[in-house]
């Protein structure tokens, strides 16, 4: 797995709690990823649906694999199922299988109008 290459891109949105459950596992290994914000960006929105099918997000491409509408839980299992990633015990720092509480929205609000990126990771390279 270490010498195995990862491609990973992830169609999410920009304040969205099954977004921050993928992009926490992100985190919990530590993956680099692309990070298409369907809301910022409406192309990537049309991009999403294109290559998805549907309409609904997130949605992760891992490798060459597309998983539609999936949550942070949902990304783990397929990962480690398909030998992307090893098991671990280490817990995600978001819940991976949710959406967001009203004070979670309004803590990423908060985030936001103070110019502070909520999904900002150095492992991450967003495009808008």
């Amino acid at each position: 797995m270490a010498d195995q290459e990862i491609e990973i891109t992830a169609y999410l949105k920009t304040f969205c709690g099954w977004s921050e459950g993928v992009r926490a596992i992100f985190r919990k290994y530590e993956l680099p990823f692309e990070e298409k914000d369907i809301i910022k960006n409406p192309a990537f929105r049309w991009e999403m649906e294109q290559k998805s099918g549907q309409p609904l997000s997130p949605c992760v491409i891992v490798n060459g694999t597309m998983l539609p509408d999936v949550s942070g839980e949902e990304v783990e299992a397929w990962m480690i199922e398909n030998g992307v990633v090893g098991s671990s015990d280490k817990e995600a720092d978001a819940p991976i299988d949710s959406a967001c509480t009203d004070e979670q929205h309004a803590a990423m609000d908060a985030a936001a109008r103070a110019g502070v990126d909520p999904s900002a990771t150095p492992n991450v390279r967003i495009i808008e």
